[in-house]
């Protein structure tokens, strides 16, 4: 995906060694743009392994029986925000929150850490 860059136009022409700094920088940011969207892929694919549990505990507290409200009066977590994690709109959680949702289903949290 290309994008088209903006271009300033200056007052006065660069020198060569600022033409040469800036050609530097732009091949250095060129060079590590691959590991840079080689993180952010693996940073998505963890985010999305991590929402598919929020839907599983979803369909736990679903298959309980249980309303969000129930779950709150549980954990003391808002009902609200239990609602944006279960549907992946809120990605900042802590451990303990999600924790604690699975014990108020009677469930437990296993972390595997697996190659990528």
């Amino acid at each position: 995906m290309k994008r088209n860059i903006k271009h300033t136009t200056r007052d006065r022409y660069l020198t060569p060694e600022e033409g040469a700094k800036y050609r530097a920088i732009r091949q250095q940011i060129e060079a590590e743009k691959p590991e840079i969207a080689a993180r952010i892929r693996r940073q998505l694919v963890a985010i999305s392994s991590i929402q598919k549990v929020f839907e599983q505990l979803r369909e736990i507290r679903e298959t309980k029986g249980l309303s969000l409200r129930d779950v709150q009066d549980l954990t003391g977590i808002d009902a609200s925000a239990l609602s944006k994690l279960e549907r992946g709109e809120r990605e900042n959680f802590t451990v303990d929150t999600l924790v604690r949702y699975a014990q108020a289903l009677g469930k437990q949290v296993a972390v595997s850490v697996s190659d990528g």
